[in-house]
């Protein structure tokens, strides 16, 4: 073997691992990404399962916020279109903060020890899921960067990678975030 067939191989060698290491870094963003919209979907589900117990506690004090909360447990249905749910979950958090909003209309209502259990849990669940979103789009970025960058973007191509998403949430009235 000559000089020049070693320095051909070692070349190729280097892009070959360039080529190994790139496909595993792709593999473990975009798993990254798929663990942090798990971890934030577990918090989507638990303000999700509050939403029935406002609704009831808020009905006989607030029809239009009640039913607006009803309206939004018969609409959820398990998605499996992230843009489409996570439009659904921005619109679930607005309506439990109207509702939340409402109850300054409501004297009773705002002094409800249940109204104010559900309230505390409310709050407590949305800094959860201001958590789990901070990371879903630190993970997102990451992974967009990579996907956008040369010469991975030559790869991302190649090998259908896309961009994710970022998770955006208007901020809800009364609820910390």
């Amino acid at each position: 073997m000559n000089t020049s067939e070693i320095i051909i191989l070692c070349i190729g060698l280097a892009l070959l691992l360039g080529l190994i290491f790139l496909f595993n870094r792709f593999v473990m963003l975009r798993n990254k990404v798929d663990e942090a919209f798990s971890t934030m979907d577990v918090c989507l589900r638990k303000r999700f399962d509050l939403v029935p117990r406002m609704a009831e506690v808020v009905k006989g004090y607030a029809q239009y916020e009640a039913e607006t909360l009803e309206k939004i447990v018969r609409a959820r249905v398990e998605i499996s279109d992230m843009s489409l749910r996570m439009k659904l979950e921005a619109g679930i958090g607005r309506a439990l903060g109207n509702a939340v909003v409402a109850a300054e209309a409501y004297p009773d209502l705002k002094a409800s020890e249940n109204f104010l259990n559900l309230q505390h849990e409310l709050s407590r669940i949305e800094e959860d899921i201001a958590s789990a979103r901070r990371y879903y789009n630190g993970s997102v970025r990451e992974y967009n960067t990579l996907v956008e960058s040369f010469p991975a973007n030559c790869m991302a191509k190649l090998l259908h990678y896309k961009r994710r998403e970022m998770f955006v949430m208007d901020d809800l009235p009364g609820v910390s975030q």
